[in-house]
């Protein structure tokens, strides 16, 4: 079992920039990718980014270049560094977590990029 707590989340103003953390906890021996989705109302859940253990990553085209997804592995963790903020990136965000082959789910941490 994987537990996934997101923080981070928050209010900004278009163009700035938030930092999303992801900790993984719980009985498991190693986590293969770690990845982010978000969920805007009415909208079905989409990928954001994911990263794979040993440090390769994929993004939507939707976000590349202006964020960045990162992990630590030694404190089971990962990061979502968001830039260039749009008002369309305002969505609930979630951490995702493939472990022996088993899919994982955090509750969810909102942003909100508006002026």
């Amino acid at each position: 079992q994987v537990q996934l707590v997101e923080s981070g989340g928050g209010l900004v103003q278009p163009g700035g920039s938030l930092r999303l953390s992801c900790a993984a906890s719980g009985n498991f021996s190693s986590i293969l990718i770690m990845g982010w989705y978000r969920q805007a109302p009415g909208n079905q859940r989409e990928f954001v980014a994911m990263v794979y253990s040993n440090g390769l990553t994929h993004y939507a085209d939707s976000v590349k270049g202006r964020f960045t997804a990162s992990r630590d592995n030694d404190r089971n963790m990962e990061f979502l560094q968001m830039n260039s903020l749009k008002p369309e990136d305002t969505a609930v965000y979630y951490c995702n977590a493939v472990s022996a082959g088993r899919g994982y789910w955090g509750r969810g941490t909102q942003v909100t990029v508006s002026s």
